[in-house]
């Protein structure tokens, strides 16, 4: 597992992002791009930093933004600032605009899939594949202010989406992603579905630890097995095999 240590940058005021640079080399040329959003702990990016390491350790350049679900935009505002950020700066790090990954754990999964499949998001701003990963698709996103479940039945994805669960979960159950693969499916979309054996922390490599009331970094062998192939799956959705 690769264990550089990552760049941390504001992307709007008073909020940061960290910079995961590719720590191998599996193409010439730019990396490319995973913006990774965390669950519901407002300010966690820390959570995935060892998925990310992962990520990075596999060619990609992953950022990680900090964003407040807990806000009374439900953290809107600091999605969409991170997504713009991460377009319009992803080059600058060394990136590949044109292999641009929208990714998100738990509530951020939800969030991740909603803006990359969505009729109304800009052209500029669409990412080339959405993952999303131990997410419930089912209620309305903060950012689009609709389900994408009900969005996605109605018609086909404009991007490859691939799902990840843990069937050990017992924080977000297996049908909202079993639902949004079968309409996925149903409209002749690009879909994956993984499922793994761990539960709702294992997937991002960590660990629930009800002392601190948080995701802490996994040591479990299985966890770890677990997280690398989501790590995978992220490279898989850059065009990486």
């Amino acid at each position: 597992m690769a264990t550089a240590r990552p760049e941390t940058v504001p992307y709007a005021d008073g909020r940061l992002l960290d910079v995961h640079r590719p720590t191998s080399t599996a193409t010439s040329g730019p990396a490319p791009v995973v913006l990774l959003w965390h669950g519901s702990g407002p300010d966690e990016r820390d959570v995935l930093h060892t998925l990310a390491q992962e990520a990075a350790g596999l060619g990609l350049l992953v950022l990680v933004p900090d964003w407040r679900p807990d806000l009374a935009d439900g953290g809107r505002a600091d999605l969409l600032a991170s997504l713009a950020f991460a377009r319009r700066n992803a080059a600058g790090y060394g990136g590949d605009p044109d292999r641009f990954v929208l990714a998100g754990w738990s509530l951020g999964g939800r969030e991740a899939v909603a803006v990359a499949t969505h009729p109304d998001t800009a052209a500029e701003l669409r990412p080339t594949a959405a993952v999303g990963i131990a997410s419930a698709y089912g209620r309305p996103a903060t950012t689009t202010g609709d389900s994408p479940l009900e969005q996605l039945a109605a018609g086909r994805s404009p991007v490859p989406v691939l799902l990840v669960l843990g069937t050990a979960d017992e924080v977000v159950p297996a049908e909202p992603t079993h639902q949004l693969s079968a309409a996925l499916t149903k409209h002749m979309s690009t879909v994956e579905l993984l499922e793994l054996p761990t539960d709702h922390a294992g997937v991002v490599m960590t660990v629930y630890d009800p002392g601190a009331r948080r995701c802490v970094p996994a040591t479990d062998p299985a966890a770890l097995a677990a997280g690398r192939q989501t790590a995978a799956v992220l490279a898989r959705a850059a065009g990486l095999r």
